[in-house]
């Protein structure tokens, strides 16, 4: 098995907290990685500081900008993400706005030199999307067909978050890709949202669910037996942090607004294995059901969300970076991972 290692463009630091893109990319470059989760927001970043601020216009030219960087670097840019909220509105003159939102992000994206969009599933509040998933499997086959039509094609990776409204278990991702049934429709399986629908709970006392190790062991030996590799398009590998308290109302990640697993996601996931930070996710075992059970072989991604990538301390970039690196290496070494001789000497982890 081999495995190449990237990482998203925000979990090295936020460009709202003054960190460049520039300065991620040198930071992840140095520590071995090979390429990127591109995510929007850095686009529509170096827009906003050109004449005329983020039009069309110039969110093609920041991203010729940004392929640039990344080719001075011999970077590769996975995708471009996340375009989220889309499948199953109910509203659907909101549906036909999203449709031409994603029509133009084919544009930046064969600007990045990526043939790769990733969609997350809707997390929109439940009265705002249809029950029918007949109706969201529909979107994502228009949105897929349109795609195809595009010279060359572009690609969908289709992710389960575990908050998700609809779609929050790896389970409901793949069959949404099998009935999508379109070449250019895929799969991102992910570590932490697998185990953050079905072992984890940030509200419990424990931060588990109940059965919480059958709730695992059964699904991963069903993702062994069902899923076809060739449509896991990527993989990411990260972990999160075990509360001290229940994330209820009074935690001071509490948020009203927004599910309780999204607030742990976007202020607690950790890098793989990184159990000295309260680690606590049963990661190595959906790796190995993914790397060794499955026999993935391609990007591997640390997509890492915490709100240290918001501390505008200038040595973030780096110290997340390193972290990440240190991360991969016992990835590579729990997985029995090739990788590159070249990489593996200049990656801090594989020391």
């Amino acid at each position: 098995m081999s495995g190449r290692l990237a990482i998203t463009s925000v979990s090295l630091g936020r460009c709202f907290a003054g960190h460049s893109l520039r300065h991620r990319l040198d930071m992840a470059r140095a520590y071995g990685y090979e390429g990127i989760e591109l995510f929007h927001e850095e686009i529509v970043h170096i827009a906003e500081q050109l004449p005329g601020g983020p039009t069309e216009q110039n969110e093609l030219q920041a991203a010729h900008t940004i392929r640039n960087l990344c080719r001075e670097r011999t970077f590769a840019i996975l995708c471009l993400q996340p375009f989220w909220n889309y499948e199953g509105l109910l509203d659907r003159q909101q549906h036909v706005v999203r449709l031409g939102q994603l029509s133009f992000w084919f544009r930046p994206a064969r600007a990045l030199g990526t043939d790769t969009v990733q969609i997350p599933s809707n997390f929109l509040p439940a009265s705002s999307l249809s029950e029918d998933m007949a109706l969201a499997i529909a979107d994502l086959q228009e949105a897929a067909d349109m795609a195809l039509r595009e010279q060359p094609p572009i690609r969908f990776v289709y992710e389960a978050l575990c908050w998700g409204t609809r779609c929050d278990t790896w389970e409901q991702s793949w069959e949404t890709v099998q009935a999508v049934n379109r070449p250019n429709f895929g799969l991102c399986l992910d570590t932490f949202n697998t185990a953050g629908r079905i072992y984890a709970d940030p509200t419990s006392l424990t931060g588990r669910t109940a059965d919480c190790d059958r709730a695992v062991a059964v699904p991963i030996k069903r993702l062994v037996s069902t899923v076809d590799i060739g449509k896991v398009f990527y993989v990411q590998v990260v972990d999160a942090k075990h509360l001290a308290e229940p994330l209820v109302e009074g935690h001071e990640f509490y948020d009203a607004d927004q599910a309780p697993r999204m607030s742990w996601s976007r202020n607690c996931r950790l890098f793989y294995r990184e159990r000295e930070r309260g680690a606590y996710l049963p990661v190595t075992q959906i790796s190995q059901a993914i790397f060794q059970g499955l026999g993935f072989e391609g990007w591997v991604s640390m997509e890492l969300f915490n709100r240290r990538m918001s501390d505008g301390d200038e040595s973030v970039p780096q110290e997340l970076a390193h972290r990440g690196a240190i991360a991969w290496g016992k990835l590579v070494r729990d997985m029995g991972l090739r990788i590159d001789v070249e990489d593996s000497m200049r990656t801090p982890a594989s020391l």
